[in-house]
């Protein structure tokens, strides 16, 4: 698979993502279903705690993409919802951190919405990943 980034402007790959990205030479591709701070048993977690929420969904993320034989490094879409865009800021660094670690600057919108699915959940990542 090859990537090239596409940035017209340079600004956002600073920020730790690309305006846009063409794939090709790829055979697969994994659409991720929105990433909550659940456990395993889909009981939600760290309630009104935006960054540790923010932590699980990443580990929860990673979790489909290893069970489809990927990792983030594959990750080439990411959609983060959020109820609180201001409280998120703050923790954004953590997910910037792990997807620098893997090597990618995805692109990426975030979004501020009323609430989520499951109550009290405060982010939510949504991916679309090629391998």
């Amino acid at each position: 698979m090859e990537r090239v980034a596409v940035n017209p402007v340079t600004w956002s790959a600073e920020m730790g993502f690309n305006q846009g990205e063409v794939v090709s030479g790829h055979s697969r591709t994994l659409y991720i279903s929105g990433q909550t701070a659940m456990n395993g048993d889909g009981i939600p977690q760290h309630d009104d705690d935006l960054a540790a929420q923010l932590a699980l969904s990443i580990d929860n993320l990673e979790a489909v993409l290893g069970e489809a034989g990927m990792s983030l490094a594959n990750l080439v879409r990411l959609n983060v919802y959020t109820t609180d865009v201001d409280a998120l800021f703050p923790h954004y660094g953590v997910l910037a951190s792990r997807l620098g670690a893997a090597g990618v600057a995805p692109t990426t919108t975030m979004l501020g919405v009323m609430r989520l699915a499951i109550p009290g959940q405060m982010v939510e990542l949504e991916g679309t990943a090629v391998g």
